[in-house]
């Protein structure tokens, strides 16, 4: 059995859906639910904040240290995966499974980084059944969620108007939500390392995203006067092309979907 916690979410209710088209049988306990005591199978630990941890700190060390704690403290279970992310790369220049980490903790936008590493460290300490898959920016049906990509897909679609806060050479990596759930459960059922990179492999640049955008809606585009240019490393996915044969969608594909969802929405 699989136990989901953190269900309701983005990724915790896709994984539900990929779980109910496998056949799988799982176990997807409400956030009061009471755990202790019991025994959870392969645990999938999808429980966190992302887009409005700035605003919710103490919910954020709650979702990824607390409540980790409670579970690997008070429950059984075969093994567990923890999800991170790989935000607490930052802008270093290597992104590999075993890189080291810098954060600031005077700095209230390094809470989410410290906060996860923290998760991290506990499952670590937990032993070999405890592993960490580190997800990138993951994309999809997800129209509420307030990311980046969200957001602008949203304003050249409603507004017919994006205004980008960081500069056309600003790039990051992001990966299809039905990657990551394909490649979550494998991780959790047979991954033989401790630690998971969970990306495309390549960075998407603002201006390859609002070229597509642009096409799609025929929205303009403003640029901050203080827009700055950030480069995330690209995220080495060795482990996961060298263990599951991994070979990501990629996002410019997929755009005229992801837009065609928002027009939906939209009675467009």
């Amino acid at each position: 059995m699989i136990t989901v916690l953190g269900s309701t979410g983005f990724i915790g209710s896709h994984l539900l859906k990929k779980l109910d088209i496998l056949k799988i049988p799982y176990y997807a306990p409400l956030r009061n639910s009471q755990l202790a005591g019991k025994h959870l199978g392969i645990v999938i630990y999808c429980i966190g904040l992302t887009a409005d941890f700035h605003k919710r700190p103490f919910d954020t060390v709650e979702a990824h240290v607390c409540k980790l704690l409670e579970v690997l403290s008070n429950t059984n279970f075969d093994s567990i995966l923890y999800l991170s992310s790989t935000r607490i790369y930052g802008l270093n220049k290597l992104a590999k499974e075993e890189s080291e980490f810098h954060v600031n903790p005077q700095s209230l936008s390094d809470l989410y980084n410290i906060s996860k590493l923290m998760g991290e460290a506990l499952i670590s300490a937990y032993g070999p059944i405890a592993r960490v898959a580190r997800l990138s920016n993951v994309y999809g049906g997800d129209i509420n969620s307030g990311n980046f990509l969200s957001d602008i897909i949203w304003q050249a679609v409603q507004l017919k108007h994006v205004r980008l806060e960081t500069s056309l050479e600003s790039e990051k990596d992001f990966i299809s939500i039905n990657d990551v759930c394909e490649l979550i459960l494998k991780i959790a059922s047979n991954g033989k390392q401790r630690i998971y990179n969970v990306a495309s492999g390549f960075n998407v640049s603002n201006r390859q995203i609002l070229e597509v955008l642009v096409r799609l809606t025929g929205c303009s585009v403003e640029i901050a006067s203080d827009a700055r240019t950030i480069k995330f490393p690209p995220i080495n996915i060795e482990a996961i092309n060298s263990e599951f044969g991994f070979y990501p969608s990629k996002l410019l594909i997929e755009m005229e979907d992801l837009v065609s969802l928002y027009q939906n929405r939209n009675g467009e």
